[in-house]
């Protein structure tokens, strides 16, 4: 099958794709994860409790280029983001779609909210959803290649693609199963298997993915308790409800009847059946989230080729002018959602909006610097014989990354998640400055609340209005004052 060439419109998308996410980078400030990133990133190992070791390792980097730089760590993702939307537009060319489908592929895929929020914040979610796109048009070139090396090619590459997005996050695993199932229900792919080349992918993968399994042999399996405490969380009706919901309007609200006309032509179409195997992937993990438990965002990988089936539907069915308009229109009625996770208002205008009943996550990355102002002040307030011995003791990694970020002059500790595999508190180690916690003496003696964090922006966030503690001692174990999260 003779296919179109790959358009060079869509690099002037992803120029401006690339240059809204720059703009947009040194605001408002670093997000939560983003700072136990960079904190994980200064303790570099195999593995930790919540991800693999490739975000964290980026962050190193990161940090090593320009320490506590904003826009240089947010480089990776946007560098992430920009080739999902030329993935995008790659599977728009498999599907024989020429200029214009690619074009409004990629302009529908570079716009979605999704895409912009991965590409902003430094994410474990962004690289992961650039694994899942460029995996499944890895296998889709494999299943279309002529010709035995060409196959062979494609199928390490999306091995050794699917190996490092699992030194990311696990959750590659299930993509990976949903896309072997899928090859062996079409009967115009399921001869791949009796090949030696998809086996050899997957070993490649595994054996990519060895070191971070063998961190977690080590260390017990931390990673299963977070996977219970989010089965537990989002495992309910009203998390199966909001998963659903989420998973629709991840693009756009607007974006979504493109998405659907792609799977729905990627199912019944005949001459796509070699591409069957992406929508059946779709659905099966779709499936699988809805009925273990998951968040909406895990299915981000997933869209893209599907709005490129659509996109090719759409592009065939009208003419490139009003394919155009179509696209223009549909860019512009999303913008309107950036807010949400985006920061496109002034942080005050942003924080007392109506966007923050969309979506609290960009709620956490103001204030941070005020917070570790406030808690220095609480260091600074003790003697010079206490602040030698003195530490710092958060309820969250948040907080701890936020202080260690901006310096507090004191060691900051934690118990959660990563933070409890890492340096405890010396014993004897007084008095410890406690952050966050709304029962201090539940877990050290001699409280005293000398402070609250509060933001002048008035952002409702979960550190605004949390208090400061100056204890004496811990009434345990530090290596016992610790919990997960999801």
């Amino acid at each position: 099958m003779s296919r179109p060439r790959y358009s060079p419109a869509v690099g002037v998308v992803v120029a401006a794709q690339a240059a809204v996410l720059l703009a947009m980078s040194p605001f408002y400030g670093p997000h939560r994860d983003e700072l136990y990133f960079v904190s994980a990133g200064q303790r570099l190992a195999w593995g930790y409790p919540d991800q693999p070791a490739l975000t964290p390792f980026l962050a190193r980097i990161a940090t090593e280029i320009a320490p506590y730089n904003l826009v240089v760590l947010r480089l990776w993702s946007l560098l992430a983001m920009v080739g999902l939307v030329l993935l995008a537009a790659e599977f728009a060319r498999l599907l024989g779609g020429g200029r214009t489908p690619q074009v409004l592929t990629a302009g529908l895929v570079a716009v979605g909210v999704v895409t912009m929020t991965f590409g902003h914040w430094h994410s474990t979610a962004t690289f992961d959803a650039l694994a899942w796109t460029a995996i499944l048009v890895l296998v889709a070139r494999a299943l279309v290649a002529q010709g035995w090396r060409h196959r062979a090619l494609f199928w390490l590459a999306a091995g050794i693609v699917a190996g490092i997005g699992l030194e990311n996050k696990h959750s590659v695993a299930f993509l990976l199963g949903a896309i072997l199932i899928g090859i062996a229900l079409v009967p115009a792919t399921r001869r791949n298997l009796t090949t030696p080349w998809p086996w050899l992918a997957g070993l490649t993968a595994l054996a990519l993915w060895t070191p971070n399994l063998l961190w977690q042999l080590e260390h017990d399996w931390p990673v299963l308790d977070l996977s219970a405490d989010i089965r537990e969380e989002y495992g309910g009706a009203a998390g199966r409800v909001g998963y659903v919901a989420q998973a629709l309007i991840l693009l756009s609200p607007v974006i979504t009847p493109v998405w659907i006309i792609g799977l729905v032509a990627l199912l019944r179409r005949r001459e796509w059946a070699p591409f069957r195997p992406v929508a059946v992937a779709f659905l099966l993990v779709a499936g699988f989230f809805l009925i273990a438990g998951g968040k909406g965002y895990y299915l981000a990988g997933l869209f893209p080729p599907l709005v490129a089936a659509g996109s090719v539907v759409i592009a065939e069915r009208l003419r490139p002018r009003t394919v155009g308009l179509l696209g223009a229109g549909l860019a512009l009625l999303t913008i309107p959602a950036w807010p949400i996770n985006l920061p496109v208002l002034p942080a005050q205008t942003y924080a007392g909006s109506f966007y923050t009943a969309a979506g609290e996550d960009q709620l956490e990355t103001i204030g941070w610097p005020q917070y570790a102002a406030q808690v220095r002040a609480v260091v600074d307030e003790l003697t010079p014989a206490q602040q030698r011995t003195a530490v710092v003791f958060t309820t969250n990694y948040g907080e701890a990354g936020a202080l260690e970020w901006y310096g507090v002059g004191a060691p900051v500790h934690s118990g959660h998640n990563g933070w409890r595999f890492w340096e405890q508190p010396p014993k004897g180690a007084s008095p410890i400055v406690v952050v966050g916690f709304d029962d201090p003496d539940r877990f050290f003696d001699g409280c005293e609340q000398v402070g609250s964090l509060y933001n002048r922006e008035g952002a409702d966030n979960e550190e605004n209005g949390a208090p400061i503690d100056l204890c004496d001692t811990p009434k345990q174990p530090w290596s016992q004052l610790w919990h997960y999260s999801a």
